[in-house]
C-alpha cells in the first residue's frame, strides 16, 4: 500500500496522488520532528495545502463553518462527531464557539472526516 511506504514528494497534481499522500500523511502522523519521516511528515503536509487551496477555493469561513457545511453534506449529526473532536459535551461547546478546536481535534477531522486542513485553521 502506498501510504505505508516512503513516499517520493512530488507537487500534488492529481486526486490519486492526493490520496496517497493524505493515507502516507496517517501513517506517519506522529513522526517526530527533525527524523527523516518527521521531515517528510512535514514536506507531505506542505504539498497536500497546496494542492487542497488550489482544488477546494472556497472563501474563508470560521472552522464551525465549515464542519457544519461538511456535515450537512454528508448527513452527519453532532452525534456523528463524538469520538472525532470530543465527547458530546466537548462537540456541544465546539459547535456553539463556546470552545476552540485544539491541533488534535484538527487533525481528526482531517483524517476521519476528510476535511481540509486549510479550512479548520482560520480564526474564529
Amino acid at each position: 500500500m502506498e501510504g505505508e511506504k516512503n513516499m517520493k514528494a512530488t507537487i500534488i497534481k492529481t486526486d490519486e496522488e492526493y490520496e496517497n499522500a493524505l493515507s502516507r500523511i496517517e501513517h506517519i502522523m506522529d513522526a517526530k520532528p527533525n527524523t527523516e519521516e518527521g521531515d517528510e511528515l512535514e514536506l507531505l503536509s506542505l504539498l497536500v495545502e497546496k494542492y487542497e487551496k488550489e482544488k477546494f477555493p472556497l472563501p474563508e469561513a470560521d472552522p464551525v463553518d465549515v464542519i457544519r457545511y461538511y456535515m450537512e453534506q454528508r448527513g452527519l449529526k453532532a452525534k456523528d462527531l463524538v469520538g472525532i473532536i470530543g465527547d458530546k459535551s466537548i462537540v456541544s461547546k465546539i459547535m456553539n464557539r463556546e470552545r476552540k478546536l485544539n491541533l488534535q481535534m484538527v487533525r481528526n477531522l482531517h483524517l476521519k472526516a476528510k476535511i481540509p486542513y486549510s479550512l479548520l485553521m482560520n480564526e474564529y
